[in-house]
């Protein structure tokens, strides 16, 4: 897939507003400040496909970006550090699952999480959401050039260690500062949103 000419398609704040015409969408699941956007933005070589800033926006919505006819990447509303009132973090959380419960077209989910804080309560829930729905999982350790090699193996094993189990769960180290693990990152979502006679094989996670 071209992820470099995906295009902003529409701004969903409820279900019945997502495309119509999707066939195939990975969706990108993270904390407010996980680096979501930064990684999305360094997937495309857009620096403002998604946006970055930590004030409440479009981050309230779920984010379409067209990377092909009826396939899309899918940003989905950050979770933690907003500072808007607790109901309209509630509203969030109710659309995100029913988003995550009901959407057809959703084959894969990206969790993007800081490297040097594996997991969050809000990730282990969204782990264990994929393992329930058998919702094939990839997750995203942002911000790995924080790290030397050996605290990025380190936090590499406990995250494996925690996907332990699921039939298709991935892990990877990414940096959108130094664009380290964009190749891996493309061939998983290939996986997901090429045309079943077109698909890559499986690339070997191991970063």
């Amino acid at each position: 897939m071209n992820y470099q000419a995906a295009q902003f398609e529409i701004s969903a704040a409820k279900l019945r507003d997502c495309p119509t015409d999707s066939v195939a969408e990975v969706a990108f699941a993270g904390r407010s400040n996980a680096g979501k956007s930064s990684a999305i933005n360094t997937l495309t070589r857009q620096g403002q496909l998604a946006r970055t800033s930590k004030t409440p926006g479009r981050t309230q919505l779920i984010n379409y970006f067209r990377v092909d006819q009826g396939r899309y990447l899918v940003d989905l509303p950050g979770y933690g550090y907003a500072k808007v009132p607790l109901k309209v973090k509630d509203d969030w959380q109710v659309h995100l699952e029913h988003y995550l419960n009901a959407r057809e077209p959703l084959l894969g989910l990206i969790l993007v999480t800081d490297i040097r804080h594996v997991f969050k309560d809000f990730d282990l829930m969204m782990i264990d959401w994929a393992r329930q729905n058998q919702l094939p999982l990839h997750v995203l350790l942002t911000k790995s050039d924080k790290l030397k090699r050996g605290a990025i193996q380190e936090a590499l094993m406990k995250a494996r260690k925690e996907l332990e189990g699921m039939a298709d769960a991935s892990v990877q180290a990414f940096s959108s500062l130094k664009r380290q693990g964009v190749d891996i990152l493309s061939q998983r979502l290939d996986g997901w949103l090429e045309p079943a006679d077109e698909a890559p094989a499986e690339p070997a996670v191991d970063q």
